[in-house]
């Protein structure tokens, strides 16, 4: 394994690495991945998996991007399944929403114009009666359901796309062997960053979720005051996140995460019998834009980075990994200006 010479080495095993090693590959790179902690063993081993938009409406670059990444991971996760043989737990199955008021009916309202003029033919964004036992507690009666939202499970689909990586070819390292870096290696990457800067390039917002053992597999996610409830294909419940910006034990979770049950079902009654099967803390990347952060690498020349997906990485991971091939293997230049890493500095 020690004679393998890589054209590409991706720093980091978490989704966005992944992505970008699968991107490079299937486009005939050669392709190592480092990261002595192995796959996932960050924030993107964590239980959630809410692939949920924007709202369309105030449209920019960034909500763009994040539109055709959705849209394209039902084929892109179809394919890493199908040659891992394993199961990412990708469903495109919807989102509902509680709608709170008069005034936030009215918002909804437009909002269901303002996605058919964004999101054409695609999708749906639609205000519907607060009817069935899946429902959120909806004090006006009416919901929103979006047919853009998808779930996946994150540390599955990891480890898909690992497995997916290993059949083409690619090598996994502890040690570079090789190659044009690209840099996705977490908060732990931005705090890198940052140390070689005036100010701050990102930090680390950590992030606590709960597993119940609930079988709703073929039933949209919830989102509710914050809280995203998300059915998994494996017959669970994931409920998160917390936020917590300042933090002493990056993986252990403590009092919050219980809290977050108990807010579930009061948005959920049908929750309150569901018992707790696992408990999940994590870190995850947040630039200082607070959009991912792609382009050559600040501080290495010659090298690329692609950090900073925070909650939205694992729904723009497949347009990232495409643009970063774009961009280290043909010289295209196709980063949307909000995303660029020039402007976390």
């Amino acid at each position: 394994m020690a004679e393998f010479k890589a054209d590409i080495c991706v720093r980091g095993a978490g989704i966005f690495g992944l992505s970008v090693a699968w991107a490079c590959v299937t486009r005939g790179a050669r392709v190592c991945v480092v990261d002595p902690r192995g796959v996932a063993a960050g924030a993107s081993g964590g239980i959630v998996g809410a692939l949920a938009p924007h709202t369309p409406e105030q449209w920019n670059e960034k909500k763009q991007f994040q539109l055709e990444s959705l849209l394209a991971a039902e084929g892109f996760w179809a394919e890493v399944d199908a040659v891992s043989g394993l199961s990412s737990g990708y469903g495109r199955l919807g989102r509902v929403q509680p709608v709170l008021d008069d005034a936030g009916l009215a918002l909804a309202e437009r909002r269901a114009a303002s996605a058919t003029a964004l999101w054409g033919a695609a999708a749906q964004w639609r205000v519907e009666a607060a009817e069935g036992a899946w429902m959120p507690v909806s004090p006006t009666g009416r919901v929103i359901f979006d047919t853009l939202s998808a779930r996946l499970h994150p540390r599955q689909a990891c480890l898909s796309l690992a497995q997916a990586l290993r059949r083409k070819g690619v090598v996994f390292l502890d040690s570079a062997a090789g190659g044009v870096v690209i840099d996705c290696t977490g908060y732990e990457g931005l705090d890198a960053m940052t140390a070689k800067h005036s100010r701050q390039v990102g930090n680390g917002v950590k992030g606590q979720a709960l597993l119940l053992d609930h079988d709703a597999r073929d039933l949209p996610q919830i989102y509710a005051d914050g809280l995203h409830i998300v059915p998994h294909a494996d017959g669970t419940v994931a409920i998160g996140s917390t936020s917590e910006r300042y933090f002493e034990a990056p993986a252990s979770t403590d009092g919050q995460v219980d809290e977050l049950r108990a807010r579930a079902v009061a948005h959920v009654p049908r929750l309150a019998t569901a018992p707790v099967i696992g408990r999940w803390a994590g870190v995850r990347p947040r630039a200082r834009s607070r959009a991912p952060m792609l382009g050559p690498h600040p501080f290495e020349q010659g090298a690329y980075v692609a950090n900073g997906g925070f909650k939205i990485g694992f729904g723009v991971a497949p347009k990232v990994g495409e643009v970063m091939a774009d961009l280290v293997l043909d010289g295209v230049d196709r980063i949307p200006e909000p995303f660029r890493a020039e402007r976390c500095l």
